[in-house]
């Protein structure tokens, strides 16, 4: 391995790994709640976007992007999905639900792949429909062992699925002009959303003691640096190793949940995230047999 893509498998397991820690990171945060953290999530991500801007000197870079009004609707539109994705995901997390949360970013790549079918006209092969079907076999035991739907993996799956659609249109801007964007259509909603709970049950920033401020003070650094980390990993890394690694988020999720915060796990539960492991095994080996199959039989000669 080259040192360039040793240092993005470092950058890669670095963002996946803080992703993964975010449940304890929010956890931090409490009396805030959820809208609360996600509205400072948003205010502070954008002024830390704004300071590196400023010291990479990227504003000229930032203000072509704001010429392109086709990319700036695009980017309200993924604001739009990640304020949805973050809003359930620490509603979750706050609420002992991080389990679910991990069962929604491990069935992540199947609705990508959904997606792909019926948003880009993508074809599936017939590795990828048994995968498909085996993930639809787990939501249907987990819903009847719940005697519900799984609403907050499904609503964390597709709208992180459908983020990626439109970040994946949108892949030739750089991560930090992009989050600039996002977090600036979102901040009036951000600030609407902090009126509100101020004048309900109170902000907690700045009354509940020191750690919670400082620890919802830093979202926008907790925010952007693992953003930051896996762009810097996509540009080093093979798309295939990048696409192993976001693995790693979920299953420290729940780890998380299990072994730390002590959430129930029943046997139907256990039985739908086998499904769901399996689903991505085959799934992951389809792939590798395919990329396998794709190579030269007989290697060039130099």
């Amino acid at each position: 391995m080259r040192s360039g893509e040793r240092a993005g498998l470092l950058f890669g397991v670095g963002a996946y790994l803080l992703w993964g820690a975010m449940p304890l990171y929010f956890l931090l945060m409490r009396p805030a709640g959820a809208f609360e953290i996600v509205s400072w999530r948003i205010v502070f991500s954008l002024v830390f976007c704004a300071i590196l801007l400023a010291v990479t000197r990227s504003w000229r870079r930032f203000r072509a992007v704001l010429g392109d009004r086709r990319a700036v609707a695009s980017f309200g539109l993924a604001g739009a999905l990640i304020w949805v994705n973050w809003t359930v995901y620490v509603l979750a997390t706050t609420t002992g639900h991080v389990v679910e949360a991990a069962l929604g970013y491990f069935i992540n790549p199947i609705v990508t792949i959904l997606l792909g079918v019926v948003v880009l006209r993508e074809r599936l092969r017939p590795g990828q429909w048994v995968a498909i079907g085996i993930s639809a076999v787990a939501v249907v035991v987990i819903a009847v062992e719940a005697g519900a739907l799984p609403w907050t993996s499904l609503a964390l799956a597709l709208s992180f699925g459908g983020y990626g659609l439109v970040k994946k249109r949108l892949g030739r801007i750089d991560a930090v002009s992009g989050l600039t964007l996002e977090t600036a259509w979102l901040t009036p909603v951000a600030i609407v959303e902090l009126v509100l709970v101020g004048a309900g049950p109170g902000l907690a920033y700045g009354a509940a003691g020191v750690l919670p401020t400082l620890m919802l003070t830093s979202a926008g650094i907790g925010t952007a640096v693992p953003l930051l980390l896996f762009a810097a990993s996509t540009r080093r890394l093979p798309l295939s190793v990048v696409g192993f690694l976001q693995y790693l988020t979920p299953i420290l999720q729940l780890v998380i949940g299990v072994a730390f915060l002590h959430e129930a796990m029943s046997v139907g539960r256990w039985v739908g995230f086998g499904l769901v492991w399996l689903a991505l095994a085959v799934l992951i080996g389809e792939g590798v047999v395919r990329g396998r199959s794709r190579r030269p039989a007989v290697a060039p000669v130099a």
